[in-house]
């Protein structure tokens, strides 16, 4: 699981749908955590996915531009697996 890093921590308000928070209290009971908790968890895992996300898709850009621009890629062959 993602561990939280604790060293500066900053309020934040949400404001969910009624049913969504029904549910996140729900689930926080059955897992014997917060809503706030459960919060904190999937928002930090939904940011690191996406800065991973961001990051492959510059390097696909910068690998794709360099092929545009000199035209050398390596065969499939050429591809350790």
């Amino acid at each position: 699981m993602l561990e939280l890093e604790m060293s500066k921590i900053v309020n934040t308000g949400i404001k969910l749908d009624a049913s969504v928070h029904e549910r996140l209290k729900a689930l926080g009971e059955i897992k014997d955590r917060s809503p706030h908790w459960l919060m904190r968890v999937a928002i930090a895992e939904y940011v690191e996915r996406e800065e991973v996300y961001e990051r492959e898709k510059r390097e696909d850009r910068e690998r794709w531009e360099r092929y545009q621009a000199s035209g050398h890629a390596i065969p499939g062959e050429g591809v350790d697996k």
